[in-house]
């Protein structure tokens, strides 16, 4: 039985499918490669090149392989596009968990975890956040998100598909062994971008706004390392597995860093003094986002290793500087 990993070419999908390999887990791999890449998916997952869209090819997937879980991170994720153009998330992140839905129904696939996003509490009512706070999207990405799990949470009820929406925070770093990481075209992700202009490739890193309702005036992110972020999902997938029902967990570190404060830990994680300048501030984004994480750690049993946002920045950094031009070199 294999588990179906839907953007597993992509930033965090391919670090999900790294650890269900390790784990000796057989899995297969659907990505349209718009965004994710070939050369970052396991040589030991079955790859398939496949919109999530599109339910033809969907359908053929699941009848070729025996799967008996989803893992789904196949969605546009960047939130000034959002705001720019709507229709383009709602299409391929809402719709598209409808078509897959329908295809999991046909085949009586009956468990996802879903990679959700902090995004869906937008301006949050507390600090740090909980999964029963108020969910309030200020920009068309965190409103297709919670589509999505709404979407889910009606097929629970009609057809038994049992469901874990996984709400994160900020994600960063990379595999340990410097193998795969962060590449994206253009970069939107400000560990990333603070380490691009640590290579000389950017001029400086850009500080969007200074002028936020924090201590120091820049909005402030929780961060958790994409390792800690994969083996959560796995643990997700043994829940369900094991008979737990449709529930939702929010993944962070509980501590907030601002972008300033970001920066400054870059520039000590790296030994690089890192250009930067004040810049406006972005459409769509809180002044706060931190989560409490206690329910995962209860429920799933989720023990981060990464608790020190200078060690997440020193992985980030070994497949920057290893891998410069990303996978294209």
């Amino acid at each position: 039985m294999a588990v179906l990993v839907l953007g597993g070419a992509g930033y965090i999908g391919s670090h999900m499918v790294k650890r269900l390999i390790e784990d000796e887990r057989e899995v297969v791999v659907v990505d349209n490669l718009v965004t994710g890449h070939r050369q970052a998916v396991h040589p030991d997952a079955k790859f398939y090149e496949v919109d999530v869209r599109d339910k033809a090819a969907l359908n053929q997937v699941f009848d070729q392989e025996n799967i008996e879980a989803v893992v789904h991170f196949a969605a546009f994720s960047i939130v000034p596009e959002s705001v720019a153009n709507p229709l383009k998330y709602f299409d391929n992140n809402t719709s598209g968990m409808i078509t897959l839905l329908e295809v999991m129904k046909a085949h009586d696939v009956k468990q996802i975890v879903f990679s959700s996003t902090a995004a869906t509490y937008g301006n949050p009512v507390n600090i740090p956040i909980k999964e029963t706070d108020p969910q309030q999207p200020i920009n068309p990405y965190g409103e297709s998100k919670l589509m999505m799990e709404k979407i889910m949470a009606w097929a629970d009820q009609a057809d038994g598909i049992k469901w874990v929406a996984l709400r994160y925070f900020n994600v960063a770093g990379a595999a340990e062994d410097g193998t795969i990481g962060e590449d994206h075209a253009p970069e939107t992700h400000l560990v990333p971008i603070i380490l691009q202009a640590g290579l000389g490739q950017r001029d400086y890193i850009e500080m969007f706004g200074d002028d936020y309702n924090t201590p120091d005036g820049f909005n402030v992110r929780d961060y958790v390392h994409v390792l800690d972020l994969a083996d959560a999902h796995i643990l997700a997938l043994d829940y369900l597995k094991e008979g737990g029902d449709s529930n939702q967990f929010n993944l962070g570190s509980a501590t907030g860093f601002s972008v300033k404060e970001m920066v400054e830990a870059a520039r000590k994680a790296t030994g690089v003094d890192i250009p930067s300048k004040i810049g406006p501030r972005r459409p769509g984004d809180p002044d706060i986002l931190v989560a409490n994480s206690d329910k995962a750690r209860r429920v799933l049993g989720w023990a981060p290793k990464y608790d020190n946002v200078e060690d997440i920045i020193k992985t980030a950094w070994q497949w920057h500087q290893s891998h410069p031009e990303g996978y294209t070199k």
